[in-house]
């Protein structure tokens, strides 16, 4: 369980840089930045809760400029596999609050399930901005795409 979900933070850590770069290259902002960035805090809030921490502190949709995006992703990436790493239990229960104050309860494998899905339907989102705004070849994001890369 805890290889399937390192493989699986791998894959969202390396196409979110895919993603930064296709911004970078098609010099978009706006958009396209915020959805990453709102991904990116949403990964800082989940690790609080995961370990039992008090929330960051900011928004949800903070307004981070493209040239910290990576910092923070790598940090994000750092920071969970740490806490995958130092986990043997992924069917704990984790308790929280939502961004409204209610209270939930779910089983760690859901919340990381969660995550990675959030992850990919953002950047599906940054695709479709960029390609509206931007004549731009996007990378190729599919997961089976990313296990072909670790196996060659």
């Amino acid at each position: 369980m805890k290889n399937y979900f390192l493989r699986l933070f791998g894959y969202d850590h390396t196409t979110n840089l895919k993603m930064l770069d296709a911004i970078a290259a098609a010099d978009q902002t706006g958009k396209s930045v915020q959805l990453l960035a709102h991904l990116l805090a949403a990964q800082q809030v989940w690790l609080c809760r995961c370990k039992r921490e008090p929330a960051p502190g900011g928004a949800l949709w903070p307004d981070w400029p493209l040239e910290d995006l990576k910092t923070i992703a790598d940090s994000n990436y750092k920071a969970w596999t740490d806490f995958l790493n130092q986990t043997d239990d992924f069917e704990q229960q984790v308790d929280y609050k939502n961004s409204r104050g209610e209270s939930f309860t779910n089983q760690l494998t859901d919340v990381l399930a969660h995550l990675i899905n959030h992850g990919t339907h953002h950047r599906a989102q940054v695709g479709q901005q960029l390609k509206f705004n931007a004549d731009v070849n996007l990378p190729p994001t599919d997961y089976i795409f990313y296990i072909r890369e670790q196996q060659s």
